[in-house]
């Protein structure tokens, strides 16, 4: 039995559980990183540090300049810097970001703009404030969340914290209001596209598909597919408002994706394996998109899916910290490990023992929120459960990687775009989205007032109600029972499967290397079993409990306002516990990024030349590290999309040791280890680095690019180049160099300047890497064509005499892109301020009992 309320309450007594529960998300977030505002210190984020090394240059020259460095040389001898730091004034949803987050600090920010995101989706689903409230903190505060911020994933996290608004906006639309749901769609969809990170935007879209289909289905059912199409083409033009405000950074992406490692390979033959290395996967594919081997290499175990209810059960994190106490901490101790160097010991043992090869922690939703999602299957509406269960099954076989090849191979191979995205565990992010949204509203249902209840007027009926022993309250109960006995269940049995050896050994691929170090493996593998059993019991736990809490509600001992608070204080209890485990006080560090980035004495050395432009070769890690990028123009870097050409010189001449690729590429100076040298490297000066550019005497053609990288085994790039002339065709192939001079006068990210004296016609190579949309040659102030040499390189046709050369970075695609996302912001801007005058005048809905948009 419901009710209906006498009339909307007054504005402030609405607007009021709002502003409560915003103030509440802040102070979560404040507290959850208390060390950065109010001890001065910084979350440590390894790939923002790398970040801040690539970024470094285009960092500088927009704070002197003035104007974005679309081209930076700092990593892998030059690339666009698109996806690196790039900034599209066009794009004026910045604004709106420094809105939602209350121009909070980075990571405050992000935790706090995925809480609020989390309560507009409910609230815009109907849900009463407190619900919404612990649906934030169920969708806020999943590890996955956490674990990605203390990476340094920050894009990601942003990506992640707005798609709630797209599911509210197109739940909204769909079902709801047409108008306001495009206009909350449009918003969120603009603001997840502005995170700037695919990947999660993809798998977002994928859930939105599968809730289309279904939705179809039922259109086609209950004959109202016309009224349908038209919310969806509404739907179109607010995603197409939302595509035309990024759409300067998604051209951009578009065109550099083509020539990434993203992009189609060129090459037909797979690489060789550099000499005294084991082969590994690379990015190396014959096709489009990246090498399924590479790309399902943090494949999630299909046993591993149990950490989604049980966190700990696969070991958490690659390393762990265990107590003294422990069994591997005892049998140290037994074996003569010093106290202060068993503490040492004891924060970095490897205690996963997953199918990943590392992992800084698992993905762990809730064991309350689990319950209440097994609930939602029994108590939400067939649409709505329907959606929700196919996208998170769908995230999890798809996360499963190699692990599940029968699917998921047709699914990397045929599936439009899937094969450009590396790490496919992620796509559990799905079922984080999924998972609590049909959790809340079975949470909804079940705490749904029952009876009339006598209050004040203007009081919702939700404070003071409780069920009355009705049939469909027996249902609830029952229903109830059914999903504490399943996820219990799941529990218990993950509890007795440990206990068989045949299925369950505890055991890691470093091991192997553990017993060769005389490391006691019985003990650490008991170690791993305790960690999984206590949380065994901890998951069982907040089952128990939550599931309690709900059956004190249905039997009339607990108010709805009591219940839901209840839940939510066990929901974050729960989730507040797992995410301390991976990012606590040991994470944050007082250093700022110019602490984090302080020369060595080889740095100091090398920052004695003054050239204008030379290379830098760190041997140690070359291609997945940027600190080298922070100072110098470095051969290599940090990025997951390099030119795929670069990728291939790397893979097939710099890895095989090739010296001449490295003397073409400009490499003035050389980083190597050294035990003797302080700070335990050295710096080699290569004597055979052959400058900025050089004239060639002999231009040697080929036919395709196999042939073209092939060539440069051998090649002396002194006096040759390698030039694929079925795309560049050359007549002429010999040249005489005596006497002629170029030197590089005039350098930026952006423009290179060359002084020219050529005696006769010559062929000059350059050592810069060629890209060809953008990049634009003039000699004399006249526009100049030019070619690809050296499988990467430009070079040009000179004439004889004395002239300057000049290369400028021009992409059109910038400069189209951000004037399309100027008009697609206004557009944007004037629809939302639409939007809120329709809000205004409209006239309030009658709320029946618990409005709730999917029931």
């Amino acid at each position: 039995m419901t009710t209906v309320s006498s009339g909307p309450a007054p504005l402030w007594q609405r607007v009021l559980p709002h502003l409560l529960a915003v103030l509440f998300f802040l102070v979560l977030a404040a507290v959850y990183f208390s060390p950065i505002l109010f001890d001065g210190k910084t979350l440590a984020q390894h790939d923002i540090v790398q970040f801040n090394g690539g970024a470094h240059e285009a960092a500088q020259y927009r704070e002197v300049i003035g104007k974005e460095a679309l081209w930076t040389n700092s990593m892998f001898s030059g690339m666009p810097t698109y996806l690196i730091s790039t900034h599209f004034p066009g794009d004026l949803s910045g604004y709106l970001h420094k809105i939602f987050t209350l121009n909070l600090p980075a990571v405050v920010a992000n935790l706090f703009l995925a809480l609020l995101c989390g309560y507009l989706l409910f609230v815009a689903l109907g849900v009463r404030p407190l619900l919404a409230v612990v649906g934030a903190v169920a969708l806020g505060f999943t590890s996955y969340n956490l674990i990605i911020l203390s990476a340094g994933h920050n894009t990601k996290s942003l990506a992640l914290a707005y798609a709630p608004l797209v599911l509210a906006g197109l739940l909204v639309a769909l079902r709801r209001n047409m108008w306001l749901g495009a206009a909350l769609f449009a918003l969120g969809l603009t603001m997840n596209l502005r995170s700037n990170h695919l990947q999660i935007t993809y798998y977002l879209l994928l859930m939105v598909l599968i809730f289309g289909v279904i939705e179809l289905v039922a259109a086609v059912r209950e004959n109202r597919l016309p009224a349908l199409l038209s919310r969806v083409a509404v739907l179109a033009l607010a995603a197409g408002l939302a595509v035309g405000v990024s759409f300067g950074r998604l051209y951009t992406t578009l065109e550099y994706g083509k020539y990434s490692i993203r992009g189609r390979s060129e090459l037909k033959t797979p690489a060789p394996t550099a000499p005294g290395q084991p082969a590994a996967a690379t990015e190396e594919n014959v096709g489009s998109g990246l090498d399924r081997d590479y790309a399902f290499q943090w494949s999630y175990g299909v046993g591993e899916t149990i950490t989604l209810l049980v966190p700990n059960y696969y070991g958490g994190a690659s390393q762990g910290a265990l107590s003294e106490n422990s069994a591997t901490g005892q049998a140290l101790a037994q074996l003569g490990v010093p106290p202060a160097q068993l503490q040492d010991v004891l924060r970095q043992l490897p205690l996963y023992w997953g199918d990943q090869p590392i992992t800084s922690g698992p993905v762990y939703l809730g064991a309350g929120v689990l319950l209440l999602f097994v609930l939602g299957l029994f108590v939400a509406d067939r649409r709505t459960r329907w959606w929700l269960l196919t996208a998170t099954l769908l995230s999890i076989v798809l996360a499963w990687g190699k692990n599940f090849e029968t699917f998921n191979n047709l699914i990397f191979d045929y599936f439009p775009g899937y094969n450009k995205f590396r790490s496919v565990s992620m796509a559990l992010v799905i079922a984080q989205l999924a998972v609590p949204l049909l959790a809340i509203l079975a949470l909804a249902r079940v705490l749904r007032p029952q009876t009339v209840v006598a209050a004040a007027p203007n009081t919702h009926p939700a404070l003071v109600a409780v069920p009355v022993a009705t049939p469909e309250t027996a249902l609830l109960k029952r229903n109830l029972l059914y999903a504490v006995g399943i996820t219990a269940g799941l529990c218990l049995l993950a509890y007795i499967v440990s206990w068989s050896g045949d299925l369950v050994d505890f055991a890691s691929p470093i091991d192997s290397v553990l017993q060769q170090q005389g490391f006691p493996l019985d003990a650490i593998r008991q170690d791993r079993a305790s960690l999984m059993h206590k949380d065994v019991f901890r998951s069982l736990v907040f089952i128990l409990l939550t599931g309690a809490v709900l059956w004190f509600y249905l039997q009339r001992k607990l108010t709805a306002t009591v219940a839901a608070a209840l839940v939510g204080v066990l929901t974050l209890v729960d989730l507040w516990g797992v995410d301390k485990r991976y990012l606590n006080d040991d994470n944050f560090q007082r250093e700022t990024v110019a602490q984090q980035f302080v020369p060595t004495a080889a740095d100091q050395q090398i920052l004695q030349d003054k050239g204008l432009s030379y290379r830098v070769y760190n041997t140690a890690n070359p291609f997945n590290e940027a600190n080298t990028s922070y100072f110098h123009k470095s051969i290599g870097g940090y990025h997951g999309a390099k030119l795929r050409r670069y990728q291939d010189l790397i893979e097939r001449q710099l890895a095989q040791g090739n010296p001449g690729v490295l003397n073409m590429l400009n490499t003035r100076y050389v980083i190597v280890p050294s035990q003797q040298a302080q700070g335990g490297v050295q710096v080699q000066r290569n004597p055979g680095a052959l400058g900025n550019a050089w004239f060639v005497s002999e231009i040697q053609k080929v036919q395709t690019p196999d042939e073209e990288i092939k060539a440069l085994t051998g090649l002396n790039p002194a006096t040759a180049a390698v030039v694929d002339a079925a795309k560049f065709p050359l007549s002429k192939t010999n040249y005489i160099t005596v006497g002629s001079t170029i030197s590089l006068s005039e350098y930026s990210p952006d423009k290179l300047v060359y002084k020219v004296n050529a005696v006769q016609d010559g062929f000059v190579v350059f050592s810069e890497i060629y890209y060809k949309d953008g990049w634009n040659a003039f000699i004399d102030g006249k526009p100049a064509p030019y070619v690809r040499a050296n499988y990467v390189l430009r070079a040009m046709q000179v004439p004889a005499g004395q002239h300057t050369i000049e290369f400028r970075f021009e992409p059109t695609s910038y400069s189209v892109g951000n004037t399309v996302s100027l008009v697609s912001s206004i557009l944007l801007i004037l629809a939302l301020l639409g939007t809120v005058v329709y809000a205004l005048r409209r006239r309030p809905e009658t709320v029946v009992g618990q409005e709730q948009l999917v029931a």
